[in-house]
């Protein structure tokens, strides 16, 4: 996933002459979406650990360019994430972990709550099928703070990295989105243990035009 980060900053980096021009309030929508996520949806079928994500997140959406049936915008989402952690198959950690790796075994085979504070930033690429109907595809990095450690990922500093495809329904200034994507959480190896999470999710939308 490291690779497709520097993708996604490079074509936002690569866009900032489009961000100076004049900005058009009516290519602004801002909204709010829920969602949830799991690593046990396809394609992921990860069963040494359970990990379920609830996402509440704000969106902020400007339309960068159209042409035709396409559409080019940058989307900021920050969210907060309700998460719950189980680690099923304790014989990942091993004594490479630490001299305490029994210790580790048993804190992480309990269930944990934990809270994660994210900001992403995307590029969407958006296809109208109709007037009113469309389709997308969306890839985002941006920082994340996590509350609590797991085995798989430290405590603290990480980015979240999503690619989905979502469909778009408007009917007047208001838009209502689902949106499926897979998600990956890592911290580029500043911490470990740093194996990182990955979770299939589901999200829902609804986003007003200004």
């Amino acid at each position: 996933m490291r690779g497709f980060v520097y993708f996604v900053l490079f074509i936002l980096m690569s866009n900032t002459h489009i961000l100076s021009a004049q900005i058009k309030k009516e290519n602004f929508k801002f909204g709010l979406s829920y969602g949830s996520g799991t690593q046990n949806r396809y394609p992921y079928k990860l069963s040494d650990h359970m990990h379920t994500v609830n996402f509440y997140k704000a969106q902020l959406n400007y339309r960068l360019k159209q042409k035709r049936k396409w559409a080019y915008e940058i989307n900021l989402e920050p969210s907060f994430n309700v998460v719950r952690h189980q680690l099923i198959d304790a014989s990942v950690i091993n004594a490479k972990d630490g001299d305490n790796y029994l210790d580790l075994r048993e804190r992480y085979a309990q269930k944990q709550d934990l809270k994660e504070y994210v900001l992403n930033i995307g590029i969407i690429m958006r296809y109208y099928i109709s007037k009113d109907l469309s389709s997308y595809a969306i890839g985002s990095v941006g920082p994340m703070i996590g509350n609590r450690a797991t085995e798989r990922l430290a405590k603290g500093f990480a980015f979240s990295d999503i690619f989905g495809l979502g469909l778009s329904f408007q009917i007047g200034k208001t838009t209502f989105d689902f949106r499926y994507s897979m998600r990956h959480t890592s911290n580029l190896n500043f911490k470990m243990p740093n194996k990182g999470h990955n979770t299939m999710n589901m999200e829902y939308a609804v986003l007003f035009q200004l």
